[in-house]
């Protein structure tokens, strides 16, 4: 197993403890999830650097590293439901998004079609994670200000969701499903 590997089943093995600080009830339980989530959310960048600049990009990491990221953000979303700080219809829509996003990609690359990340969906993971950093750290450290602009960052992040699957489905979509990609 390589290092980018390992970061990887790192940030997997972080989701557990996670998810147990966020749901925890002592005094300060919201900034160790935070830096939980902080330090898993690192090594997805730390991983792709590392295994782009050393060559040292693997079948496993390609199938790790995007299943990671999504079992991170699901958890942090279902924990922030479960807290009462985020509304599931927010979770639903960005988990469907992953899982509808995730299963096209499966498609098209069975038919030798590659779909790199867009600019939506890089903007996407990256105010997805800010956003879901500040619900994790909450509004006993945050205040009714801030908080209030984590709501408005979780609907701009469903947005994105929304419109960088849209982008997928309409840039790659007659690829993946025409007759003659099979």
């Amino acid at each position: 197993m390589n290092i980018p590997n390992a970061l990887t089943m790192a940030r997997i093995l972080a989701i557990p403890a996670l998810v147990a600080t966020m749901l925890a009830r002592y005094s300060g339980h919201e900034a160790v999830a935070l830096a939980i989530f902080v330090a898993a959310t690192l090594t997805d960048a730390v991983d792709g650097w590392i295994a782009r600049k050393k060559g040292a990009v693997t079948v496993l990491g390609q199938l790790l590293d995007p299943t990671a990221d999504k079992l991170l953000i699901a958890s942090a979303l279902i924990c922030l439901v479960e807290l009462g700080l985020i509304p599931a219809s927010a979770a639903i829509i960005i988990i469907g998004r992953e899982i509808a996003v995730t299963g096209f990609r499966a498609m098209a690359s069975s038919r030798g079609i590659n779909i790199p990340a867009s600019a939506f969906g890089k903007a996407k993971m990256g105010s997805e994670s800010w956003v879901l950093g500040a619900f994790v750290l909450g509004p006993n450290y945050l205040g009714r200000i801030a908080m209030g602009a984590a709501k408005i960052g979780l609907w701009l992040v469903v947005a994105l969701a929304i419109v960088s699957m849209v982008e997928y489905f309409i840039r790659f979509g007659p690829r993946v499903i025409s007759p003659q990609a099979e």
